[in-house]
């Protein structure tokens, strides 16, 4: 993690002297600014990818003699079943829809998502899934 955190921080400085470049030289205000804010995504995770590399311990990627091997292993656990996320989609289309066609739309939209949402976070707690 130490190592990801170097690299955003390189990438910060990078930026800030591209937002001045462009800056200076476009004199033109939405680009500059988007520049800028860029710059300050990259110190934000930068700095939280540094000060999360001193608390935890040393992974694979920050050892210079570490194989490909020495990072594998279980990542999470991914539902191979799940319904909710089409939901959670389709809710969120209407949602979208709503601002082109007419607010109105989000009335309908919103109970889907909301559904969706419920359910998918209360997957593992009910019917045969419980166990897992």
């Amino acid at each position: 993690m130490k190592i990801q955190g170097k690299m955003f921080m390189w990438l910060s400085v990078f930026v800030l002297v591209m937002a001045v470049v462009y800056g200076v030289w476009s004199k033109e205000p939405a680009g500059t600014t988007a520049l800028f804010l860029a710059f300050g995504l990259c110190i934000m995770i930068g700095f939280y990818l540094g000060f999360t590399a001193k608390r935890v311990d040393v992974g694979a990627q920050d050892d210079k003699e570490a194989d490909v091997a020495d990072d594998a292993g279980e990542v999470g656990f991914f539902s191979p079943h799940s319904w909710q996320p089409l939901s959670l989609a389709i809710g969120g289309a209407l949602a979208f829809l709503s601002i082109a066609i007419g607010w109105w739309l989000m009335y309908f939209s919103l109970p889907i998502i909301l559904i969706g949402v419920w359910g998918w976070v209360f997957e593992y707690y009910r019917g045969e899934n419980r166990t897992q």
